[in-house]
């Protein structure tokens, strides 16, 4: 399969991301896209990982061995109908919602599940749009499908070999196992930390004292808040029977916290900080999940001039970005003073091995 064509409805960061890796691994493949917004087709042509835009969803789709629907969940089932007339046999039909159920109940209204796998690739950014996206964006993420049960094997296992070919991870779900697991592990702790944000901004001192001291596992714990509140409407309206299951159970266990700081049960409060690392520290760093992963590292650093300016100077001149970098003034639960973030975990590994070499003390995250 080294030559094949993709359409795409929709090119933001996801959507953007798989073209660039396509492109990458199959030189030869032909891409075609739509997206509402002209500019970015023009950007995509500029950087030469589509082949042609296109107006609106015509007669070119026709032409396609895959269509991704890359738009918000509503959008691309709105988009079914008019993609009907140009589906034909041996045609994979698939999305990259992060909500699975309707999108699947809108393929089966529009009699297309003999075509439909549903995808969701389990990576992603806090910055949105197709000048965001990156060819290893997919690299060691979870890319699960959900295949109708009407669906070729043969048409599951040729979308389950490019997902690996683009160095993703394949996972086949049922829609409705992948929507209770992802309301779980990453709807509802967007929730939490959008309602703990709110919580510390609501009960902060008029001198801020709160946001001035918040760091470490706080900044940790709440930087999925940082996202797109369109985005996350949508997920919210579109799970939200199994967020709403997600979301008593949580309930529920705040309310067995409580009782047993109430009744000041030691025993019971070190249970609860005993499983959940034991539980937390299984959990494999070897790959992607669903929320967007950090890759920092901390450096002690004696407070001096110029400190800063030559830690950077050495990343820079190894050819080493760094996205942030900053001084950690709540230092209770970090073991440095200097907090540097980068882009990707290559970075983040040559630069912990190039300051190490230079006898800086690094920990990584």
């Amino acid at each position: 399969m080294s030559s094949f064509t993709a359409g795409f409805i929709g090119l933001g960061l996801i959507g953007g991301s798989i073209v660039r890796a396509m492109k990458y691994y199959y030189p030869d493949c032909r891409i075609l896209a739509f997206n509402r917004s002209r500019s970015t087709l023009d950007y995509a042509l500029e950087e030469g990982i589509i082949d042609e835009a296109l107006p609106s969803i015509n007669e070119a789709f026709a032409s396609c061995d895959y269509i991704f629907l890359c738009a918000p969940v509503e959008t691309n089932a709105s988009c079914l109908p008019l993609l009907k007339p140009y589906i034909k046999e041996g045609m994979i039909l698939t999305d990259v919602g992060s909500t699975k159920t309707d999108i699947h109940a809108a393929v089966e209204k529009n009699g297309l599940n003999r075509f439909f796998i549903g995808g969701h690739p389990m990576a992603g950014s806090e910055k949105t749009g197709i000048r965001n996206s990156k060819r290893i964006l997919l690299e060691n993420a979870y890319y699960i499908l959900t295949p109708t049960k009407e669906v070729d094997p043969a048409l599951v296992e040729k979308y389950r070999e490019l997902v690996i070919s683009l160095k993703a991870l394949p996972l086949i779900l049922s829609c409705e196992e992948h929507d209770l697991s992802t309301a779980a592990i990453s709807h509802l702790p967007h929730l939490i930390a959008a309602s703990l944000v709110n919580l510390v901004k609501n009960s902060d001192s008029k001198k801020q004292t709160m946001k001035t001291i918040a760091a470490g596992g706080f900044k940790d714990i709440t930087r999925i808040a940082s996202s797109s509140p369109e985005m996350w409407e949508q997920i919210c309206a579109t799970n939200r029977d199994n967020i709403l299951i997600m979301l008593n159970r949580y309930i529920e266990s705040l309310e067995d916290i409580r009782k047993e700081l109430t009744d000041r049960n030691k025993e019971g409060i070190h249970n609860l900080f005993a499983e959940s690392r034991d539980y937390r520290n299984s959990i494999s760093d070897s790959s992607q999940g669903s929320l967007p992963k950090s890759y920092s590292l901390y450096c002690d650093m004696v407070d001096e001039a110029g400190g800063i300016a030559a830690l950077a100077t050495i990343l820079a001149t190894n050819g080493i970005s760094i996205k942030n970098i900053g001084i950690v003034h709540n230092r209770e639960f970090e073991e440095a003073v200097l907090h540097v973030e980068f882009y990707e975990e290559p970075a983040l590994k040559k630069a912990a091995e190039l300051l190490r070499k230079y006898r800086y003390v690094i920990y990584e995250r």
